[in-house]
């Protein structure tokens, strides 16, 4: 089947194209990301593959629909680019790849939390000078601090298990309680208001739908410790970045990482070196001493790239067999029913 890849970014072609290789499909690569504009050239192509930031909002997949696409994979977990519910009014079947690598993301929070604690940044730039005083780099044990994981699924309960490594007290606030990890890991679930006030650090492991955007705001930001570290490799729009900003200014936010930013869309996996800045907010925020920003590169490992190509090219083998995939998605039931406007 030809299957044309949008945002298809250097780094992942290589796994794409052996995946593709071994079931028997061909590849359409385009640089550019899905948008109306660019739907238009998947015409020859009954699938397409998505990556985080693409917009298959419900215009772009009407337009898919009348080029001829019918299936819709989407290369990560996070699927909240995908209007759901008008895939499933057009026909287009759509699937992610929920479980490509659990490891890459919570090692990542992880490095983000030592890089943080131990004031690797600043260290760093302070040898490039010839300055080798410690007085500004003192950290933390992380062994006997209180960690607060925020959605505990796959991701979050895996970073529970190297946390508790670290004997770290772990507390979890989840819509879906898992009692494995209370067993596992002494987790103990809580309110998020009481995760918020009790814990030295708190990771974002949380999927975005409505009820979770902006989910630590600002008087969430104000229950918490002061000096706390935030870390988010989940979601952009489940931090309030500008409210974060505003705590680190005060001191009540003492460090916060972040591999995931809310105003990313155009700007993370793409070359802006030769252009003035184009996000006051995240120039403000790189300019914090404190503060450790990736680009969205915790899933980037070698054993994730495969995962996600693999996972994803085979899920249209289930499709054409005519099963479904284990990794369909389909809106939530609420939403199939029409409800009067």
């Amino acid at each position: 089947m030809d299957i044309t890849v949008f945002s298809a970014y250097a780094f992942e072609r290589p796994y794409l194209t052996q995946a593709a290789a071994a079931d028997g499909h061909e590849l359409h690569f385009v640089d550019a990301p899905l948008t109306l504009a660019t739907a238009g050239q998947a015409a020859s192509s009954p699938a397409v593959a998505i990556f985080v930031n693409d917009d298959a909002s419900v215009p772009v997949l009407a337009r898919l629909w009348e080029v001829g696409v019918r299936y819709l994979l989407v290369r990560a977990a996070g699927h909240d680019q995908v209007d759901l519910l008008a895939a499933h009014r057009l026909g287009l079947r759509v699937a992610n790849v929920p479980h490509y690598s659990p490891y890459a993301i919570a090692e990542h929070a992880l490095a983000l939390m030592l890089a943080l604690n131990r004031q690797l940044r600043q260290a760093r730039a302070q040898m490039i000078r010839g300055d080798f005083r410690l007085d500004n780099l003192v950290g933390f044990d992380l062994h006997g601090k209180t960690v607060g994981i925020v959605g505990c699924g796959t991701i979050g309960a895996t970073l529970a298990g190297l946390l508790h490594g670290f004997g770290c007290r772990l507390l979890g606030h989840d819509i879906q309680p898992d009692p494995a990890l209370t067993r596992r890991y002494e987790l103990e679930y809580v309110a998020l208001d009481t995760l918020c006030a009790e814990s030295d650090i708190i990771s974002l492991h949380a999927p975005l739908t409505p009820a979770t955007y902006h989910i630590i705001d600002g008087p969430r930001l104000a229950q918490m410790k002061r000096g706390v570290m935030l870390i988010n490799t989940g979601r952009g729009a489940l931090l309030d970045t500008q409210a974060a900003l505003a705590a680190l200014k005060s001191g009540q936010l003492g460090y916060l990482g972040l591999d995931v930013y809310e105003h990313e869309k155009g700007l993370f996996f793409n070359d802006h070196s030769q252009q003035p800045s184009q996000d006051g907010l995240l120039t403000q925020l790189l300019a914090c001493p404190n503060v450790l920003v990736t680009g969205h590169q915790g899933f980037l490992t070698q054993e994730a790239l495969t995962n996600i190509a693999s996972t994803a090219l085979a899920t249209l083998g289930y499709w054409l067999d005519g099963q479904t995939p284990p990794n369909e998605l389909l809106p939530a039931p609420a939403v199939l029913v029409e409800t009067p406007v």
